[in-house]
C-alpha cells in the first residue's frame, strides 16, 4: 500500500537527517523515526478514510434516487485508491456487488462479492446465497461460516444461515446454527421463535426484519401476502363450517 510506503519513506529521511545529518544518538533518532512513521501514516489513512467516506456517501445518495448505474460508475472510480489504503477495494467491490444482487443480476454480483469485505456481513450472506444457489453447500457454509466469526452478534446472519440450511435440506445443521447463534447474541427473541418453528417442522418466519431480510430475494413481500390471505380464506371457511 502506497501510504506505507510513503510513511516508511518519510521515517528513513527523519533518521537519515537526525542520525548522519544532525549527529544524535542513534536510539533516540529511532524513537523520532517511528513517531513520524506512525504520524504519517495516521494522516495518510484520515486522508483516503475521508475519500472513500465520501464515495460511499455519494454511491448512497443515487441509490437512494434510484441512479444505480450512477452509484456503480462512483464506485468504480473509487478503485483508483485501491493500492493507497488497505481494504479500499474489497470495500468498494462489496458495495458494487450489493447492487448488482438488489437489481438482480447474480452473475454479475457474484464475480464482485467474490472479491469483497469479509466484515461486510450483508455482503457476505448474499455471496453465500449465490453459492447456495449455484448448488455449492460447502462454498456457502465456508462463506456463512467466515462471516459469522467477524460478525457474531448479527441476528439476522444467524437466521439467514439456518435459512439456508434448511432450505437445502440440512435441518439439523439449521437448528444447530440456531442454538449457537442464540448464546453468540444474548438469547435473541426472533432466533429464539425460529428455532422453535425449526424444531416444530414449521417455516422460519423472517418477515419481522422488512426490508433488511427482502434484500436477499428470498422471499418476496408478495408471497407473505398471499400466505396470510390464504391463511384467512382458510380461517373463514372453517368458520362457515
Amino acid at each position: 500500500m502506497y501510504n506505507l510506503l510513503i510513511s516508511f519513506a518519510v521515517g528513513l529521511v527523519v533518521l537519515a537527517a537526525l542520525y548522519f545529518g544532525a549527529g544524535i544518538d542513534l536510539g533516540y533518532a529511532a524513537m523520532a523515526t517511528a513517531v513520524v512513521y506512525v504520524a504519517s501514516f495516521f494522516i495518510l489513512s484520515r486522508v483516503f478514510i475521508k475519500k472513500l467516506t465520501g464515495i460511499m456517501q455519494n454511491a448512497e445518495k443515487d441509490i437512494q434516487a434510484g441512479r444505480t448505474e450512477k452509484a456503480i460508475k462512483t464506485l468504480e472510480e473509487g478503485l483508483k485508491y485501491r493500492n493507497w489504503q488497505l481494504y479500499v477495494a474489497s470495500q468498494l467491490h462489496s458495495q458494487i456487488g450489493m447492487i448488482y444482487y438488489l437489481k438482480r443480476d447474480f452473475r454479475t454480483a457474484f464475480d464482485y462479492l467474490q472479491k469483497g469485505f469479509t466484515r461486510n456481513w450483508a455482503g457476505m450472506g448474499m455471496l453465500g446465497i449465490c453459492y447456495m444457489k449455484r448448488n455449492k453447500p460447502k462454498e456457502m457454509k465456508k462463506t456463512f461460516e467466515k462471516a459469522l466469526n467477524l460478525t457474531k452478534k448479527e441476528p439476522l446472519l444467524w437466521n439467514l444461515y439456518a435459512f439456508c440450511l434448511e432450505k437445502i435440506g440440512e435441518k439439523d445443521k439449521a437448528i444447530a446454527v440456531m442454538e449457537k447463534g442464540i448464546k453468540k447474541t444474548g438469547e435473541d427473541e426472533r432466533l429464539k421463535a425460529n428455532l422453535a418453528a425449526l424444531q416444530e417442522g414449521k417455516r422460519m418466519k423472517m418477515k419481522g426484519y422488512g426490508d433488511l431480510w427482502f434484500q436477499f430475494h428470498l422471499e418476496k413481500p408478495g408471497e407473505l401476502i398471499k400466505q396470510q390471505t390464504r391463511a384467512i380464506q382458510g380461517h373463514r371457511k372453517i368458520v362457515r363450517r
